[in-house]
């Protein structure tokens, strides 16, 4: 990037998993909440972890009420989700991080993954790296890449979820140039949103950067896989006099259906990083004990 941005302005979704009856129906929903999300004038527009398993409603209850028939039939409409969601970004000049889903790797086997498209129809993904217990029943393997992506409006990492709540993850992103880390989670029980809500206010603290959860919210019993939703989006930074004393940019209402938007510093993150009240990202290397162990990344260029 020639030019470092200054700000950026971020809407994170609280977004309800719902039981469309078509695919039409589902696209007319997603359409209506990107724009709505773009109309805040937002330049980035995120979405929450297995948003796309709201997809597997639209077959009837042999492919809904099926775990295995679900993840098969969602994976197979990865193509399709990711450039319908490239249209809207392109339409509302906003980038979009796409709802999670499982996507079939090389290998056969499904990861959890979200998608970054840019406006000019670039694509970044990133996979879960650290499965749930519950994943693993699924039958989802980890990923094994930890990337950063640079774009006009900044380099992001993206820690899906339970990614958020190991240390040793996002401070690969953050040493790799990441300044906002995209957390997309899914949590069954408010218990589960307030441990992904303690990593996401962690990682920004240790880090000097900006973290921005997006929950699914809402219950859905048809599915075995979204069935019950609870959480709120957030924005978060340092507790830094001038950018925030909580730490708590921006917050939601917990399990409304909303937008939650928000304007991040990033110069001033960039200063907080080197002259700020304390200096954690600088004496990273000062913990006692074992070497902690380095985290290879690849970059990736969405521009």
């Amino acid at each position: 990037m020639s030019k470092q941005p200054k700000t950026l302005k971020v809407a994170s979704a609280q977004y309800p998993i719902g039981q469309p009856k078509t695919l039409a129906e589902w696209e007319e929903k997603v359409a209506l909440w990107t724009k709505n999300g773009a109309a805040t004038g937002a330049a980035l527009l995120v979405y929450p972890e297995y948003a796309a398993i709201e997809q597997a409603a639209c077959f009837g209850p042999e492919v809904y009420g099926d775990l295995k028939e679900t993840l098969a039939k969602v994976a197979e409409l990865t193509p399709e989700r990711v450039q319908f969601h490239a249209e809207l970004a392109k339409k509302h000049k906003v980038h979009i991080l796409v709802g999670s889903g499982p996507l079939r790797s090389s290998d056969g086997q499904y990861v959890n993954a979200a998608q970054l498209i840019t406006p000019d129809g670039a694509v970044g993904v990133q996979e879960k790296l650290v499965m749930t217990p519950f994943e693993r029943d699924w039958g989802i393997s980890a990923g094994n890449t930890v990337r950063v992506f640079k774009t006009k409006l900044g380099v992001f990492g993206i820690a899906i979820c339970y990614d958020s709540e190991f240390p040793l993850l996002v401070r690969a992103m953050a040493e790799a140039g990441a300044e906002v880390v995209l957390v997309p989670s899914c949590t069954e029980r408010v218990s589960g949103y307030h441990r992904v809500r303690t990593g996401s206010l962690a990682r920004a603290l240790e880090n000097a950067i900006a973290t921005v959860q997006s929950p699914t919210v809402g219950d859905a019993p048809w599915s075995p896989a979204v069935d019950f939703n609870a959480g709120a989006a957030g924005i978060y930074v340092p507790s830094e006099q001038g950018l925030s004393d909580t730490g708590v940019l921006a917050e939601g209402t917990l399990n409304a259906a909303e937008w939650v938007t928000g304007t991040i510093d990033l110069e001033r993150l960039r200063r907080v990083r080197e002259t700020g009240e304390m200096h954690n990202y600088c004496d990273w290397a000062l913990q006692p004990g074992a070497p902690m162990r380095r985290v290879d990344v690849e970059t990736i260029e969405l521009q």
